[in-house]
């Protein structure tokens, strides 16, 4: 397969901590990434990026996921549309839906049919964000969510740049399928490797997106998006090293356990991985089954080494396979690393 040339669309992750967000925020578009990304982990994203949209000008202002299922479609249109004023049309909405067990006992909300759902959630959403758009009367009927009223008095003002994007995120056949279906981009997890994404993913994605542009969709119209998140693991000392890369193995191990995302280890023949370290999640050894990644583990969900060695291979492995990417690591890392490490993938991209 040839692979394209162009370059990679960069993009910096951040906590969304209060504290942190605007000099994150401020740090990310002086160092000229195209992107900040905000999950939905202890804090609301949409908040923490309109706090950053005060303190930015150029750079997109997207969430990395948001919780879609923990919102109705009109509860997110709000959000986001806030988002897309406050920032003068830099919103990105990336939803993901997360599992049943959060929706159902921490938000307290509906789990059925998750993909179908997601489908109609995305519809539900831009028939919303259209009426305010045009003022055309809301008519939204489905099989999971009704919308059929809006008075003035409740529809925010248009906006010039148009309605935000929505990429989704997913990790099987059906949510992956959703999102080539519905939506304007792809968001890959974090664990996810490259045989995983390339094998048993975006062929999915690409052809129901193939689907929805042979139908005509209207957001079709717009160039469609495959978003890789890499895990990395650097340090400017062998002490900070060391500690990052015991942290992103207890993180690997963490994501392996999750029932979820057994079929990506199965993908490389290691299930019996998953149902250890599922066993000693039950039980809280977090430490004892960060010791369980192997190297060879270790090496297929994340890249290592130093700040140019970890750029190098990211482009090696991903140039021409996803069309923008993020970096992360252990929790506790210094950002500052991940940041180096996209700087050296944009001068890699840049003409000399």
């Amino acid at each position: 397969m040839v692979r394209p040339t162009a370059s990679l669309q960069l993009d910096v992750s951040a906590s969304g901590h209060p504290r942190t967000i605007l000099a994150a925020a401020e740090a990310a578009e002086r160092s000229g990434m195209d992107r900040l990304v905000v999950a939905e982990t202890a804090h609301n994203p949409f908040l923490q990026l309109a706090r950053a949209a005060d303190r930015t000008e150029t750079i997109e202002l997207a969430t990395g996921v948001a919780i879609a299922f923990a919102r109705t479609p009109m509860t997110l249109a709000y959000e986001a549309w806030g988002l897309h004023e406050a920032s003068g049309g830099r919103a990105v909405i990336g939803l993901g839906s997360q599992v049943k067990p959060h929706i159902e006992k921490r938000f307290g909300m509906p789990w059925d049919r998750p993909a179908a759902r997601m489908r109609e959630y995305v519809h539900a959403v831009r028939a919303i964000w259209q009426s305010w758009q045009t003022g055309e009367r809301l008519r939204f009927r489905g099989d999971f969510y009704t919308h059929t009223v809006m008075t003035p008095a409740f529809a925010p003002d248009p906006v010039a740049a148009g309605l935000p994007r929505i990429l989704l995120a997913g990790v099987g056949p059906l949510m992956t399928a959703t999102a080539g279906a519905v939506a304007d981009g792809f968001i890959s997890h974090p664990f996810t490797s490259l045989a995983y994404l390339t094998e048993r993913v975006l062929p999915g994605v690409r052809a129901a997106r193939a689907q929805a542009e042979a139908e005509g969709a209207a957001w079709t119209e717009r160039p469609f998006e495959i978003v890789g998140n890499v895990l990395t693991v650097t340090g400017r000392t062998a002490e900070e090293f060391a500690a990052n890369l015991a942290g992103l193995r207890e993180r690997l191990a963490f994501y392996a356990s999750t029932p979820a995302y057994r079929p990506v280890l199965a993908q490389h023949g290691w299930q019996d991985l998953h149902e250890e370290l599922h066993r000693l999640s039950l039980r809280g050894r977090w430490q004892q089954m960060g010791e369980l990644i192997d190297d060879q583990v270790l090496g297929t969900f994340a890249v290592t080494g130093t700040v140019p060695e970890v750029a190098r291979e990211i482009h090696r492995r991903y140039a021409g396979v996803v069309t923008r990417l993020s970096v992360s690591s252990a929790e506790n890392a210094d950002p500052e690393l991940d940041l180096a490490v996209l700087a050296a993938l944009r001068a890699m991209d840049s003409p000399h």
